[in-house]
């Protein structure tokens, strides 16, 4: 009988950190950059906040979520603002709903962010799940378009930090019930009404269905095209699914040569 094949990756092993060697790092210039990167519902927000104040006064964290530039789309995105306390952030609020902003937007705009932390003498601290933003920067890739009449600037392509990837790890299992949790707790904080308040203000309902996950499933519900339990349902399984995708991606970001230290968050 043939041998089935184990189709679950098996989690990468976890390492305790040295912080100290790492602010040196970060003090003699071998390290210009951190990157806290995971999957939704890993603790990667929690993780970066507590990095920030370890690392000592300075430390600010600059976001990495396709979603979170976006102004009043703040349970949907799990911005958790509450958690950042007095650590400065950035890359959060910074357009409005139905705003274009893409990966060449995003390299513009952290280029800025990071000049800034470190001419200030700051530690940038990039936190967020968006695998293509983290790659796009931290890789060197240049989105600009390449069109002759693009209106693109045609600026030289931004040079990459030397940066220290940390990735928090949770196991499948663990992850799926804080996501399912997580889901419930934001449909009991106003997930609902808050994405009903950007349609009655205008935000057309294709825009936020090509939001995806919480913005898709919720605007089907508010437009009679789900029940509110088939919406439930629907958004677990593809938060689910999103979240095994983002692993994928960091995994992939591994086979390609860049160095993750898994931490147990």
């Amino acid at each position: 009988m043939p041998k089935v094949k184990n189709l679950i990756a098996a989690l990468p092993e976890p390492e305790i950190l040295d912080i100290d060697a790492l602010r040196a790092d970060l003090e003699n210039g071998s390290v210009e950059l951190v990157c806290v990167l995971g999957p939704t519902a890993s603790g990667k927000t929690r993780y970066a906040v507590q990095l920030a104040r370890a690392l000592g006064p300075g430390a600010e964290i600059i976001s990495a979520d396709s979603r979170q530039v976006y102004r009043r789309m703040d349970i949907g995105t799990g911005k958790d603002l509450a958690e950042y306390g007095e650590v400065p952030y950035h890359l959060m609020d910074i357009v409005e709903p139905g705003t274009q902003y893409n990966v060449y937007r995003f390299q513009q705009d952290f280029a800025a962010a990071f000049s800034d932390i470190r001419e200030r003498g700051g530690i940038p601290i990039l936190c967020g799940g968006t695998g293509l933003y983290i790659s796009a920067v931290t890789g060197g890739y240049d989105f600009r378009e390449k069109k002759p009449l693009s209106a693109a600037p045609a600026v030289p392509a931004a040079s990459v930090p030397r940066t220290f990837f940390i990735g928090t790890l949770v196991s499948r299992e663990v992850r799926n019930e804080r996501i399912d949790a997580r889901l419930d707790a934001r449909l009991q904080e106003g997930m609902v009404e808050e994405i009903r308040g950007l349609l009655d203000e205008g935000v057309p309902a294709d825009t936020l269905i090509s939001y995806g996950l919480e913005y898709k499933f919720v605007t089907l519900y508010l437009t009679g095209q789900l029940t509110f339990s088939q919406m439930r349902e629907h958004l677990a399984i593809s938060i689910h699914q999103f979240a095994k995708r983002q692993m994928t991606w960091f995994r992939g970001m591994e086979r390609s040569g860049v160095r993750i230290h898994w931490v147990i968050v």
